[in-house]
């Protein structure tokens, strides 16, 4: 638990990287429209450059850097290794917090806009997929081994 004193305008993006140091979370378009800078705050996923840091006093907030270490990385982050889920790698911290953050919505049944069957399980199919991580861009596209990554986990989990 960290203890700020920030202007009430920071944002919770700038707070992270800025005065925690916590540089994996990275500023893309600083509009929303990119993911770079999604982080889990109390189990969901969002994009902390439209999000205050005075909103999440008392948050739970889960950065890259606290879902795994080099020796002992996280189930995604490894899956992301194994499956080249990455090129330049800069959207590749916002994109495994998200697929992280997936997992969890369907592991509790939370539909998505595509989803045709609400009791189907898993809720995971390629479109499922798709329009879950919709919000997180690849510029080097590398979406297919993202989504064999995130595939080889949900399998693992299901």
């Amino acid at each position: 638990m960290e203890t700020l004193e920030l202007d009430t305008r920071t944002t919770l993006l700038d707070a992270l990287r800025e005065h925690l140091r916590l540089t994996g979370t990275k500023k893309g378009c600083d509009h929303g429209q990119c993911g770079a800078c999604t982080v889990i705050a109390d189990g969901r996923r969002i994009n902390s450059c439209l999000s205050l840091v005075v909103m999440h006093e008392g948050s739970s907030v889960t950065t890259i850097e606290g879902l795994g270490q080099p020796g002992r990385l996280h189930p995604m982050q490894a899956a992301f290794v194994r499956h080249d889920g990455f090129q330049c790698g800069y959207c590749t911290p916002g994109q495994i917090c998200s697929a992280v953050a997936v997992l969890g919505e369907v592991a509790r049944g939370t539909p998505s806009h595509v989803s045709a069957d609400l009791t189907a399980r898993p809720l995971l199919s390629a479109d499922e997929l798709r329009e879950r991580m919709s919000g997180n861009i690849c510029r080097c596209g590398a979406y297919s081994n993202i989504a064999e990554a995130i595939t080889e986990v949900a399998g693992r989990q299901a």
